[in-house]
């Protein structure tokens, strides 16, 4: 199967999908703010298109995937909720959430059928927009498929990076658990979902391992032969509002309902085969 994908806020995580899809022959219409990634988007094969600014050529895609991060509400559903609404060609709609929306659980599991107790600004926002999404596609009798990812790394992004760069701090929180999920892996779910016959679903997407953030970044400063940073207790150390905010949340995410119903055998099941096969990958 091939078809039409319209890629809304076409960024890293889309990027995955994008390289499973082309080489198959599909067209992807992919959305940016800036000039300079629309051609970087042509040269790669892609139809882009500066959004916010242009009409969306929803009669021309058969599949939709949004990736842009809601604000005072969704941008994409404030300003085109309605012919999303009547578009019911459209084999398929994908939006890309994040695991915040469970808050924080001290350390311990959760599944997709846990309560939603976002705290952070950011995450509440994730939890109207789902229920915004949820809602349209239930009226318009679109299929929707919910992916709530955890912390997204690959190549250029991630842990080596941030060593090589010299910015990496070992920052030490008791209890803190962080999960994630490579590139490769976001990619091949978000295929399979689109060939897939399932109905409308939420999908928790991480990888089998979570671990606390010293534990990845002493192993990625190993394979790079590098010493670790020093160790910098929570409240000691120096990081942006943003980054901060993560450790608002400690939690351990279950991906067993993916598996299950698409069938997902992840390509890089913990982080340390993640790293080892980015490595690989630099030569």
């Amino acid at each position: 199967m091939t078809g039409t994908l319209l890629s809304l806020g076409h960024g890293y995580s889309a990027r995955a999908l994008e390289d499973r899809l082309l080489p198959r022959g599909w067209t992807i219409i992919g959305t940016t703010r800036s000039p300079d990634k629309a051609a970087q988007m042509a040269a790669r094969g892609l139809t882009p298109l500066i959004w916010p600014g242009s009409p969306l050529p929803l009669d021309r895609a058969t599949h939709l995937l949004t990736s842009v991060a809601p604000g005072n509400g969704d941008p994409v559903l404030a300003a085109h909720e309605a012919e999303i609404a009547a578009a019911g060609h459209l084999q398929w709609v994908g939006y890309l959430s994040t695991v915040g929306v469970y808050g924080d659980r001290q350390g311990g599991w959760v599944d997709e059928d846990a309560a939603l107790d976002a705290t952070t600004a950011r995450s509440i926002a994730r939890v109207r927009a789902e229920a915004a999404w949820q809602a349209l596609c239930d009226r318009a009798g679109l299929r929707l498929h919910i992916f709530r990812l955890a912390g997204i790394y690959g190549p250029g992004r991630g842990p080596f990076e941030k060593l090589r760069s010299g910015r990496a701090q070992m920052v030490i929180k008791p209890g803190q658990f962080f999960s994630r999920i490579h590139y490769d892996d976001i990619g091949q779910a978000l295929e399979l979902a689109i060939h897939s016959d399932q109905p409308s679903r939420i999908w928790n997407l991480c990888d089998d391992v979570p671990a606390p953030p010293q534990d990845v970044l002493r192993h990625a400063a190993a394979l790079l032969h590098m010493d670790p940073p020093p160790e910098v207790p929570f409240d000691q150390a120096e990081m942006s509002p943003m980054a901060r905010s993560f450790y608002a949340d400690s939690k351990r995410v279950k991906n067993d309902r993916i598996k299950r119903d698409l069938g997902l055998e992840l390509i890089h099941p913990d982080y340390q085969t993640g790293l080892a096969a980015i490595l690989q990958a630099e030569g």
